[in-house]
């Protein structure tokens, strides 16, 4: 079954509204907002590295849980209810070290209260090097 986003923002208007974040500081940028998709660029850099040179795990999750969070605000329609990430998976399968790292989220299930996520992120050369599911519930403020 295919989902199609609601609301469909520029990248830029994305980024605006990450500004003084998490997002923000891990130098995530948003590049593509699809039918019912969602990418996102991350540096490898000294701010998502670990101390080994290498692209932290969690740095992954970060873009990740972004991905998915921000692609479930574009299917809520009701102005008093936000997306939380209540469980996600990561598997890291491939080390980077350098470059920028791509972040495409889809979704797996739209419902009422959860949303699930499969975000895949490669590296520059296209190689995949984390998959990840994230399963998003959806509380009123």
């Amino acid at each position: 079954m295919q989902y199609l986003f609601k609301f469909k923002p520029t990248p830029e208007q994305l980024d605006e509204r990450s500004q003084n974040t998490l997002t923000e500081n891990l130098g995530i940028r948003f590049k593509e907002v699809g039918d019912d998709f969602l990418i996102a660029t991350m540096p490898v850099d000294h701010r998502t590295k670990q101390p080994l040179g290498l692209l932290h795990g969690g740095a992954s999750a970060a873009l990740a849980e972004t991905l998915g969070s921000v692609g479930s605000t574009l299917f809520i329609d009701t102005p008093n209810t936000y997306p939380v990430g209540l469980e996600l998976n990561a598997n890291h399968l491939k080390a980077v070290t350098s470059g920028v790292v791509t972040g495409k989220a889809s979704p797996i299930k739209i419902g009422r209260t959860i949303h699930v996520w499969n975000i895949e992120i490669r590296n520059d050369s296209g190689e995949l090097i984390c998959i990840s599911r994230l399963t998003v519930m959806l509380i009123n403020k």
